[in-house]
């Protein structure tokens, strides 16, 4: 598995650059996850009333849920106990998983290949300052002009560019 980290400011488009290539890598047969941190304070995805609330609330830890097409597990716990590399071990079926989120834990991390969406000349130099591994930055501005020896590609444009991309990491690292 390899683990690529979607960082940009806020609504910069990363959901939609996973979006885009979790499409694509899946055509091409790759199984993709997806992890996304949510640094808001209280925020859940149980929603109150429901039973999968009702349950938590009466002191359950872990609840599942099973529908026809897909399992749920929600677990209760102080997330301050679990690191980055402990959510990754429920990837273990993935041979991609890309993390959106996370990006001050990840950002000196040579393992994680990064993806960086920028829309000024300002960020994507920052960025190779506060970055290692990136592997090509996405976004409205073409870093083309900025010689950083990072490939600019325009996603909505040329998805395969980038795929092309992963998937020579993930040949390299079979």
């Amino acid at each position: 598995m390899i683990v690529v980290s979607v960082v940009g400011s806020k609504r910069s488009g990363k959901t939609t650059a996973i979006e885009i290539l979790t499409r694509e890598l899946s055509k091409r047969g790759y199984r993709v996850g997806a992890v996304k941190h949510i640094p808001e304070p209280d925020f859940t995805i149980d929603t109150e009333g429901k039973d999968t609330w009702r349950f938590a609330k009466s002191g359950a830890k872990t609840i599942a849920t099973i529908s026809s097409d897909e399992i749920v597990v929600i677990e209760k716990t102080k997330t301050t106990k679990h690191t980055l590399e402990t959510v990754l071990q429920r990837f273990k079926e993935s041979d991609v998983v890309f993390v959106e989120g996370f990006k001050d834990v990840l950002a000196k991390n040579m393992d994680i290949h990064k993806i960086v969406i920028v829309d000024s000349a300002q960020e994507a130099q920052e960025a190779v300052k506060s970055y290692q591994n990136i592997m090509v930055f996405l976004g409205s501005y073409s870093t083309d002009n900025l010689e950083l020896g990072i490939p600019h590609v325009n996603i909505l444009r040329n998805p395969e560019n980038v795929v092309d991309l992963i998937e020579k990491i993930i040949v390299k690292k079979s």
